[in-house]
């Protein structure tokens, strides 16, 4: 009687070694499937984020009162000059907007400051946005002064000088630049222009444009798109002290 014939020992090397080529292929596949998954879920969160940046900043100016404020003058600190509650700076947007980040847009209204920092990496700039809770005209008018123009003109508004906080929010990071700019209504062709800060202490700007850069080109990810807000005021600040 004959006995089965067993495996040689160079066949179950040969066995093994095939079962793991195979192991180390599907290995090496299963990670490439996870990388890209992942490099999908990054395009996708960067795509939301820039996206979300833009619905917030559309909800905020879209929120924006036209407080008139008792800003202060003079040494005593006297409260009474009226303005327009608006701060426009190349680097800096101050003004008070009903819609609220911090309270998802249904608490009370806001002091909002728009201002660029370096960021905590060296990674360029980033967008933040402070929130200050809006109690009436005076509360707005404790954080600007008018002063008397050096040229003798209209007198100029000043704010403080926004800083970062805990509470601060991130609008946008891994920026190159931030600009903003300011729409003016003019009387003659072509009756607007855009300038790099607002000094009118009387109007309020007919639109804000917010210009940023990504610090880095990449194709696969949406870069931030200027972005325009047009500012409706129906009254001057002389009609409104009227009504």
């Amino acid at each position: 009687m004959k006995h089965p014939r067993g495996m040689t020992l160079m066949e179950v090397l040969i066995a093994v070694s095939l079962v793991a080529l195979l192991s180390t292929g599907m290995l090496f596949a299963l990670r490439a499937g996870l990388g890209s998954v992942e490099s999908i879920n990054r395009h996708v969160r960067n795509a939301r984020k820039a996206s979300g940046a833009q619905t917030i900043l559309e909800q905020q100016f879209a929120g924006l009162i036209p407080v008139v404020a008792p800003c202060r003058t003079g040494a005593a600190q006297d409260y009474g000059a009226p303005a327009a509650f608006f701060d426009g700076e190349p680097g800096v947007i101050r003004f008070v907007s009903a819609y609220s980040l911090e309270e998802s847009g249904r608490g009370r209204p806001q002091i909002l400051e728009l201002f660029a920092i370096p960021a905590d990496d060296g990674g360029g700039v980033r967008l933040l946005v402070n929130e200050t809770p809006y109690n009436s005209p005076l509360s707005a008018g404790m954080m600007c002064a008018l002063q008397n123009s050096e040229s003798g003109g209209a007198p100029l508004l000043i704010f403080p000088t926004p800083r970062p906080s805990p509470r601060s929010f991130v609008l946008a990071d891994r920026l190159s630049t931030v600009s903003f700019a300011y729409q003016e209504i003019t009387p003659v062709e072509p009756y607007e222009r855009w300038l790099p800060r607002w000094v009118r202490i009387d109007a309020f700007p007919s639109a804000v444009r917010i210009e940023m850069t990504p610090l880095e080109a990449d194709a696969s990810r949406i870069p931030p798109l200027p972005f325009v807000a047009r500012i409706q005021v129906n009254r001057s600040v002389n009609e409104a002290l009227e009504y």
